[in-house]
């Protein structure tokens, strides 16, 4: 289960990439300095009774360089050690060296990058030579010990190649994580790759078969956490959670924001550390008070949807992406969130009802087993377990 309180530290926007669809860099970003860092820290230092994960995010997080790492996370975790500070990072491991791995080491940093694919493919969407100055960094920071995963974004161009793409990935033994490409509030052609929702919803249905078919040898951290979510009636990750008022970003100069994917934008500013606002403070701000009414539209538009649980109306940003920044609609992932909530039931339920038939003769259960597709409620036992 992830900590219910998030809190994510953007050092700066800026990013040596030139990924095609990505929308969170900013060339001329500044980079948070110490006093910003200790500001976060001041910030935080009054919560009681939170388990609080940082993040660090971007933008690029490794051009904060090493000597920001090594006074951010021992200050994090002695001044917030009653807040049990957990740590992750989103990187494209480029700038990875042997200093800046020993430094996360030490405090078990968990690596997140980006991978989209084969190297052709990867490069295609994310640049030239993204995959292999991607992987010279994997391999460093795999030789320190530290934990890498990738995330892999497939546009309306990748989804065609989506075998393929599942193909490499089990072949190298990852665990696989995705992301469909997203609208964005900040670029002139905000849809130039994104996925359509219905090719979303069914590439999901693709991915529950394969994570299911491969389950001894491939996990898909997507569909572990969507079947975790019907299983439990309850959301517990990003787009499928209620975030208000527990997730925050920090920019570079100290500005807080609803999530990482405002940072930047003056309009969501909700304060800023220097002043120490507390969340009731935050949430009363004009930004806050639109992720409110956010909240406040899901609980309408959505009553009477069978998954209003643990979907929540989907990620408030990609809603206001798709509606000039108006609350106006629920994310317009929304059908491919149906399709694949849809599909997990019916066949969870389908595999309950079938249970009865452990009473039936040997020979006969047999027959059933070997016709049988591999069931959810297999994946679910395993999730639960772990």
């Amino acid at each position: 289960m992830k900590n219910p309180f998030h809190v994510m530290i953007i050092p700066t926007l800026g990013c040596p990439g030139q990924c095609k669809y990505c929308w969170s860099s900013d060339v001329n970003s500044p980079k948070m300095t110490a006093e910003t860092a200790e500001a976060i820290v001041r910030w935080l230092e009054p919560l009681r009774d939170q388990r609080v994960t940082f993040t660090f995010h971007g933008g690029e997080p490794l051009l904060a360089g090493p000597e920001f790492y090594r006074t951010v996370l021992p200050l994090i975790t002695s001044r917030l050690a009653h807040l049990s500070p957990e740590f992750a990072m989103q990187t494209n491991l480029w700038l990875m060296t042997d200093e800046l791995a020993e430094i996360l080491a030490a405090y078990q940093v968990p690596l997140g990058s980006s991978i989209d694919g084969p190297e052709t493919l990867t490069n295609y969407q994310r640049g030239d030579e993204y995959f292999a100055r991607t992987m010279a960094g994997y391999r460093i920071a795999t030789a320190h010990g530290l934990l890498v995963r990738f995330i892999c974004t497939f546009t309306n161009s990748s989804v065609a190649q989506k075998e393929e793409i599942v193909s490499f990935f089990r072949e190298q033994g990852w665990v696989m994580k995705l992301h469909p490409a997203l609208p964005s509030l900040k670029g002139d052609n905000p849809n130039a790759w994104t996925l359509s929702p219905e090719e979303y919803g069914e590439l999901l249905v693709y991915l529950l078969d394969e994570a299911l078919l491969h389950a001894d040898e491939f996990e898909i951290m997507n569909i572990n956490d969507l079947c975790r979510c019907v299983f439990t009636r309850s959301g517990s990750v990003c787009t499928y959670a209620d975030c208000m008022g527990t997730t925050f970003a920090v920019g570079p100069d100290g500005a807080i924001y609803p999530c990482y994917r405002f940072v930047g934008m003056p309009e969501w500013v909700m304060g800023t550390v220097y002043d120490a606002p507390s969340i009731d403070e935050l949430m009363a701000s004009p930004a806050g008070q639109r992720m409110l009414a956010y909240k406040d539209h899901v609980d309408t538009a959505c009553r009477a949807c069978a998954h209003i649980a643990y979907c929540r109306g989907g990620c408030p940003y990609n809603a206001l992406a798709g509606t000039s920044e108006q609350v106006e609609g629920v994310d317009p992932h929304c059908t491919a969130y149906k399709r694949i909530f849809d599909e997990i039931t019916s066949r969870m339920e389908a595999e309950m009802a079938a249970g009865t038939a452990a009473a039936a003769p040997a020979a006969r259960m047999s027959r059933v087993r070997r016709k049988a597709k591999p069931g959810v409620m297999t994946l679910v036992k395993k999730i639960v377990e772990q």
